[in-house]
């Protein structure tokens, strides 16, 4: 488990973590006929579990959690209920008859930074070592009221595509770019503050990839990830990551496969910071 630096200081408020786990998961049909996606096991253990592993070893305390459920709840609530038991993390529901999308479930969920400075935003779809601990530090030493997790793209046209000024500010961001203007692709991962949360569940848009993430330009900071992360979107990217699985977060190295489109598969040494 890395040390991360501890982004706490004076009256800072706890960093409160909502989880998009609600999507249906089509592409891996027939696998998410009986399993949600957010929980497809991956060297015998659920996805989400992965990310409360990130959110356990930050170093900061991430354990008011809220996690959306559309499509069957019930295996999402057993799990919830499961990390509730061991005391670690506070965790709770918000379910959706009807799927909102991911600005609609920040809408849905307006009050939910109500006693928090600000909000770490996760989408459950993806596999990743990521250090949350150093994301939110970041965030909170530039200023600007969103930061936006950022990884290399192999095939950029395929993924939301951010430009940063010399400052790591984002100056353009465009989903599916036909004329590319980088390779960083956004990770779904975003660290925002509590008035930019609520300005977010005011616009009432559905989307926060191609309705909310333009609107920031500008006011947001790319923080670039050179580790580990995948979207398990697909049965091969599932396949590649419960090949990878044992090497990234067990005790051996060794280099990865080349990953679907919008996946960084790159192995980072433990070491690594990301200074962007």
């Amino acid at each position: 488990m890395h040390s991360a630096s501890n982004g706490h200081t004076g009256a800072q408020k706890p960093t409160k973590v909502l989880i998009l786990a609600a999507g249906l998961g089509t592409r891996l049909r027939p696998l998410t006929e009986r399993v949600p996606k957010c929980l497809v096991p991956i060297a015998g253990r659920p996805l989400l579990a992965y990310w409360f592993d990130r959110l356990a070893e930050a170093g900061l305390r991430l354990r008011d959690v809220l996690i959306n459920t559309h499509y069957l709840p019930e295996q999402v609530r057993a799990f919830i209920a499961d990390v509730n038991r061991e005391g670690r993390f506070y965790v709770r529901e918000t379910y959706e008859p009807e799927l909102l999308g991911s600005a609609g479930t920040v809408r849905a969920n307006r009050e939910f930074v109500c006693d928090a400075d600000d909000c770490l935003i996760i989408y459950a779809d993806n596999l990743s070592d990521v250090h949350l601990g150093d994301m939110i530090h970041f965030h909170r030493s530039h200023g600007d009221p969103f930061t936006i997790m950022l990884f290399r793209a192999p095939r950029p046209r395929e993924c939301g595509i951010a430009e940063l000024d010399a400052s790591g500010r984002v100056v353009a961001f465009t989903e599916k770019p036909h004329a590319p203007g980088s390779d960083l692709a956004n990770a779904g991962v975003y660290v925002v503050s509590a008035d930019a949360y609520r300005q977010i569940a005011d616009a009432d848009k559905k989307d926060l990839g191609f309705d909310v993430l333009p609107a920031f330009v500008g006011r947001m900071r790319g923080w670039v990830w050179p580790g580990y992360h995948l979207d398990v979107g697909t049965p091969q990217a599932l396949q590649q990551a419960q090949a990878d699985a044992p090497r990234v977060f067990g005790t051996s190295n060794g280099e990865s496969p080349s990953g679907p489109p919008c996946s960084s598969t790159e192995m980072a040494p433990s070491s690594s910071r990301s200074t962007t």
